[in-house]
């Protein structure tokens, strides 16, 4: 939940403003409203009132809401909402009835419109990933219908072969709570090895960082994510691999009995997801243990070699440590649940639909260090070389990815790669990074030519410009040589239609 700060200390009174006479809004019947209300609620209603008649209809407001990236059922503007369904979609709704409708929940509102969200140009950037969305499809399907080519859907568990392998989601939330989808969003999916990043941060809140990596490694394995081996210290390599992801379930809350062992994990799970109900599918559980021959094999080696905390001291312990984890993967969400938990995750551990704070800043710091050394099984080192973004992939077609301080994404499509990644995932991602700036060392020389979708576009060509003539004027060259660099125009006008080369001939610059 938004909640005002004021970092000055209390500040004085003051009149409210009062516009001119012709800028006073005028009430349903036409009458001139005697008081105006609070300043930052008139200047949004002029800002929607474009037709200046002195009211705006719901249609007009809701759509303002949605273009910014505000879902009509965020938590965060119930009462905006619930206020607004009182009218129809056309009828006019007056200043005095805007106040009071966006009043409860005017500090988002205002923020949403007036550009300040971490993505201020949210309409531009959905384009492109529609875009993005439907180039990845064009592509795919344009690839022999083969493993190699469009990937198939994982066949080692009955229940997720039949899955529908045309089944392409993607969806989208920053960490101020701006949501996009396209495609099957709405389609529940087994989270599978997608938990492993959320088991991890569980134990490490719950056992602390030198307990955990007592227990499990933080180097990359080099291996298969089945592969039956262990570290050099004959612990797990990482927690992001199957050997490393029961450890974990091992670290959370041993002593507790296992039904509420589980239940415990779905709240948390509910938390991040910002009060929704993840699911539960039964079937994916008792089909993944009937298969889990490698798993078992796991276990017992680690037994072997006494890898286990103090409180798996029994053969029964383990297997039930065993089942845990199977019930951990057969948890069943979408892929707009998943990508709020991944924006909790890119927003340092407070989920952006509730503004709870779940986990530590320090335990996300060490959930997407190892999400990106080790999150995408055999690929992890491509992936961290060429689209440089921590993400955890899963058998049933999900990719969770995380932009720090940005957003959260969550891809799914069922068909998979050799190495057991989602095929249109990685295509999607791949270009999402080739146009925007998101890769990890995308801003090292500040010469990119990717969009920066956290700029304001506007405002960025306009301090552009005024740097620009600011250093023509000065005779700066050196300053001239770095925005050319940069790639911008160098004789671009302001709003006199000045150009630089005019504001360095009139002072005189002869060297400009």
């Amino acid at each position: 939940m938004s909640t005002a700060i004021n970092h000055g200390g209390q500040k004085p009174k003051r009149k409210k403003e009062r516009p001119p006479a012709k800028e006073r809004p005028q009430s349903s019947g036409g009458a001139t409203l005697i008081e105006v209300g609070d300043a930052r609620e008139f200047r949004l209603f002029r800002a929607l009132d474009l037709n200046r008649n002195g009211s705006i209809s719901r249609r007009d407001f809701e759509e303002a809401l949605t273009r910014e990236g505000l879902s009509l059922d965020d938590f965060r503007i119930t009462e905006c909402v619930a206020s607004l369904a009182e009218h129809g979609m056309s009828d006019s709704i007056s200043y005095e009835e805007f106040s009071r409708i966006a009043r409860p929940n005017i500090l988002l509102i205002e923020r949403a419109l007036q550009g300040n969200m971490v993505l201020p140009d949210f309409e531009d950037f959905c384009t492109d990933i529609r875009r993005l969305y439907k180039e990845t499809v064009d592509h795919v399907g344009s690839l022999p219908d083969t493993l190699e080519g469009q990937g198939a859907v994982a066949d080692y568990i009955p229940q997720l072969a039949r899955v529908d392998p045309h089944y392409f989601g993607v969806s989208l939330c920053t960490i101020d709570g701006q949501r996009y989808s396209m495609g099957d969003t709405d389609v529940d999916f087994c989270v599978q090895s997608t938990c492993k990043p959320i088991n991890y941060c569980l134990a490490l809140e719950e056992r602390g960082l030198d307990k955990v990596h007592h227990h499990i490694g933080r180097e990359p394995s080099g291996r298969g994510f089945n592969e039956l081996a262990l570290y050099k210290d004959q612990k797990p390599h990482n927690p992001m691999i199957n050997a490393g992801a029961i450890m974990a379930c091992s670290l959370i809350r041993p002593k507790a009995d296992h039904a509420d062992r589980f239940d415990y994990v779905l709240k948390q799970w509910s938390r991040l997801m910002g009060g929704e109900k993840p699911r539960y599918n039964n079937a994916v559980y008792l089909s993944e243990r009937a298969t889990a021959d490698r798993n078992f094999a796991l276990g017992y080696y680690m037994r072997e070699k006494r890898a286990f905390p103090e409180e798996i001291d029994t053969e029964s312990r383990m297997v039930k440590t065993l089942e845990f984890y199977f019930q951990c993967c057969s948890i069943e969400l979408n892929a707009e649940n998943m990508a709020t938990v991944a924006a909790t995750l890119a927003n340092g551990g407070v989920c952006p639909t509730s503004g709870e704070k779940i986990f530590s800043t320090e335990t996300v710091q060490n959930c997407l260090s190892l999400m990106y050394s080790c999150g995408m099984y055999d690929y992890s080192g491509e992936w961290a070389f060429s689209i440089g973004l921590p993400a955890k992939s899963g058998v049933a077609g999900a990719l969770m990815i995380v932009i720090p301080n940005v957003m959260g994404i969550c891809t799914w499509s069922p068909r998979l790669d050799p190495v057991g990644n989602s095929r249109r995932g990685i295509e999607f991602c791949r270009r999402l990074v080739k146009t925007f700036n998101f890769h990890n060392y995308d801003n090292l020389t500040g010469q990119s030519s990717k969009k920066d979708p956290r700029l304001n576009r506007i405002l960025a060509e306009a301090e552009n410009v005024q740097e620009l003539i600011w250093a023509a004027s000065k005779g700066d060259v050196g300053a001239i040589q770095r925005l050319a660099t940069r790639g911008i125009e160098l004789n671009p006008p302001d709003y006199d239609q000045r150009t630089p080369l005019h504001l360095a001939a009139a002072e005189g610059q002869d060297r400009v």
